[in-house]
C-alpha cells in the first residue's frame, strides 16, 4: 500500500495520500488548496491516478484543495450527506463503504466539531479529521458544533475501535504524526472526563478566538462547486422537468454514473443504463459502449449523478469525444426526484 501524510505548515493541517499500489487508483483525505501542485507532482512521481477526493468537514482554517483537484483531475469529490458544500458529488452516510482499486474506507459520523464532521476507517488506522486529535479534541464552538454530540461521537464510536488502531487527524500544531485509541484513551487530558455534562463544561469553558481564516475559509469552501450553470449556458443540460419528458424518448438513452452502492441505497432512474463515471474514459473511446451507442446507433446520451457534479463533467467529456448529442440533467436524480420523477 501506499501511504504518505503531507503537511501544510499554515494551518497545520495533514492531508493523507492513499492508494493499494503503484500504477493505481489513488484517494487523497483533506487537501489544501495551496498544496494542490505538490499532491498532483506526487500523483506523477507515483504513477497513481486520483479518483477521489475526501473532506472530513467543512474546514473554517483553510481553503480545501477539493474544488482545485476536480478541475486538474476530473476526480470524485465526496464528503457526508450532511454536507451543503456545493463542490461534492458524492456523499456518504454513517456506515457506507467508501471505494478505490485495493482499498476500502468505511465512513463513520462523528459530529460535535461540526454537524458534518465524518472519520473514515481503514483496516488498522483511522482518520478523524478534527474529532479527535493527538491529545486534543476539535473545538465544538462554531459550526454547529456541540460538545454533547462530540463526547457519544468519542465514547460511544472512535474510543471502541481496538486499542491498538493508529490515530491519524487532520491537524497537529505541536509537530506529533500519529497516536492509537489506546494512547489517545490513557493520556489524552479531555478524554478523562467521568460523564457527558463534564465534557460539555469543558469544552464550553475553552473560550477560544476564532480560526484566523474563517471568515474567508467557511464562504470560500461552501462555494467551490463546478458552475454547471456554464454546462447549461452551452446548451448541453436539461433541467428535471424536461429530463422526465425525454426520459420517455426511445432516441435518448440515460446513462446513470453512480457507483452501485448509490443506486441501491437511492434507487435509478428506469430503463437507465449504468455507466459508472470512473469508467468514462473507456467507455468514451472509440469501442467503448458509451462512443458506440452514440456513434453507431445515433442515440442521444442523457446523463445523470447524484447532484450534477459528475454528469456536468462527464457531458464536457462526451463533448470532447465527438458526442455533439449528449447532454445532462441538472442537480442529477436528487432534482429528478424533487421533480416527481419515478425510481426503481
Amino acid at each position: 500500500m501506499i501511504f504518505r501524510q503531507l503537511f501544510e505548515p499554515v494551518s497545520c493541517t495533514y492531508s493523507y495520500l492513499l492508494a493499494s499500489r503503484r500504477g493505481g487508483e489513488a484517494m487523497i483525505i483533506d487537501p489544501v488548496l495551496e498544496k494542490v501542485d505538490r499532491y498532483l507532482q506526487l500523483m506523477r512521481e507515483l504513477d497513481l491516478r486520483l479518483v477521489k477526493a475526501v473532506d472530513t468537514h467543512l474546514h473554517a482554517d483553510h481553503i480545501t484543495g477539493l474544488g482545485a483537484l476536480r478541475d486538474k483531475t476530473s476526480c470524485v469529490t465526496v464528503m457526508g450527506e450532511q454536507s451543503s458544500v456545493d463542490v461534492v458529488s458524492m456523499r456518504l452516510s454513517d456506515g457506507e463503504t467508501l471505494h478505490i482499486e485495493g482499498l476500502s474506507l468505511e465512513a463513520i459520523y462523528t459530529p460535535g466539531h461540526t454537524d458534518d464532521s465524518y472519520s473514515f476507517l481503514m483496516q488498522d488506522r483511522v482518520f478523524t479529521g478534527d474529532t479527535l486529535m493527538i491529545r486534543g479534541t476539535g473545538r465544538t464552538d462554531f459550526q454547529n458544533g456541540d460538545p454533547r454530540a462530540q463526547y457519544e461521537s468519542l465514547f460511544g464510536r472512535l474510543l471502541r475501535l481496538p486499542e491498538e488502531t493508529l490515530i491519524y487527524p487532520a491537524h497537529d500544531y505541536k509537530g506529533d504524526t500519529v497516536s492509537t485509541i489506546g494512547e489517545e484513551r490513557a493520556f489524552n487530558p479531555r478524554l478523562q472526563v467521568k460523564s457527558a455534562e463534564e465534557y460539555v463544561a469543558l469544552m464550553n469553558g475553552l473560550n477560544l478566538p476564532n480560526p484566523k481564516m474563517m471568515d474567508v475559509a467557511v464562504p470560500a469552501n461552501m462555494r467551490q462547486g463546478l458552475h454547471q450553470e456554464e454546462v447549461a449556458r452551452l446548451g448541453w443540460a436539461h433541467t428535471a422537468a424536461e429530463a422526465l419528458t425525454l426520459a420517455a424518448d426511445p432516441g435518448v438513452v440515460l446513462i446513470d454514473l453512480r457507483e452501485r452502492a448509490e443506486r441501491e441505497r437511492h434507487g435509478a432512474i428506469p430503463r437507465a443504463l449504468h455507466a459508472p463515471y470512473g469508467e468514462l474514459p473507456e467507455n468514451l473511446g472509440e469501442g467503448g459502449l458509451l462512443h458506440e451507442l452514440g456513434v453507431a446507433t445515433g442515440k442521444r446520451l442523457l446523463f445523470y449523478c447524484a447532484f450534477g457534479e459528475r454528469s456536468a463533467m462527464a457531458v464536457r467529456a462526451a463533448q470532447d469525444a465527438g458526442l455533439a448529442g449528449a447532454r445532462h440533467i441538472e442537480g442529477g436524480i436528487a432534482a429528478w426526484k424533487k421533480a416527481g420523477g419515478a425510481v426503481v
